[in-house]
């Protein structure tokens, strides 16, 4: 026990011998500086994000399909690329004549399934207790982790399929969807499907509404935030949809059981 301004604070317990002692000094230094360099980072965030958006946005101008591909596989991923910034300019290139429409829709769906498929990997590799532990460090708080738990537990391919078209849990659901060793091919199948449907709604929004205000292009924050605007509605039907689809599930199951009883 020390004193600490008057204070009885109580020691950690030290390691005994110098080899466990240099790897616990050295442990303790290393969460000391991550720390210090996620504290920095998140204290200047409105600044770093307006500099990632403006990049990432010059990426799918030079770069094209693959920078869609490699901007949706980070969306996709722990990286916390907002979709907006991606698929709505490749497709209002695409109105110009720079590339395809559904190419460009192929390429988010493809990237999309990269990084869904690197996250259910390595979620199922480190699983649950490393996945708890340092989520906060990529923006993946323990509260985030088990709604997207849940979500994977109590709706399975459905759910993955839904949460592709929410926010929030999008980029979160192949995380516990690898960490409770989802079927392989039922994870694939769904994140396809709904990261496809994604890119095309978000494809078809930016041609229409980048079509209709061009001077959105020169402000990547501010188209953004008109995207997120105007998607509301979809998303809003999306919940609505799920929530009517899970309650006549839940009617479902309740009739049978009852019937079982009976």
């Amino acid at each position: 026990m020390w004193h600490h301004y008057g204070k009885k604070v109580k020691r950690q317990p030290k390691p005994k011998s110098w080899a466990k002692w240099s790897i616990y000094l050295t442990s303790r230094r290393a969460g000391n500086r991550l720390d210090w360099v996620y504290r920095t980072i998140f204290n200047h965030t409105e600044h770093v994000m307006h500099y990632l958006i403006t990049t990432w946005f010059q990426w799918v101008h030079d770069w094209g399909y693959w920078g869609v591909v490699i901007l949706m596989a980070m969306e996709s991923s722990i990286i916390p690329v907002p979709s907006e910034v991606v698929m709505p300019p490749a497709a209002f290139w695409a109105a110009q004549g720079r590339m395809d429409f559904w190419g460009v829709v192929l390429a988010g769906t493809v990237g999309s399934y990269i990084g869904s498929i690197i996250n259910y990997f390595v979620s199922r590799w480190v699983g649950l207790p490393i996945v708890k532990r340092y989520g906060k460090y990529v923006l993946i708080s323990p509260e985030k982790l088990e709604l997207a738990s849940n979500w994977v537990k109590q709706y399975g391919a459905v759910g993955i399929f839904t949460a592709r078209l929410l926010p929030v849990v999008r980029h979160l659901i192949s995380i516990p969807a690898g960490v409770l060793k989802m079927p392989f091919w039922s994870f694939t199948i769904a994140t396809t499907l709904g990261a496809g449907l994604w890119c095309a709604v978000l494809a078809w929004f930016g041609r229409e509404v980048l079509g209709k205000s061009p001077e959105l292009m020169q402000s990547p924050a501010a188209m953004v935030k008109v995207m997120k605007d105007k998607l509301h509605w979809f998303v809003a039907a999306v919940v609505v949809l799920a929530v009517l689809y899970f309650v006549v599930l839940a009617f479902k199951k309740k009739k049978a059981l009852a019937g079982r009883r009976a």
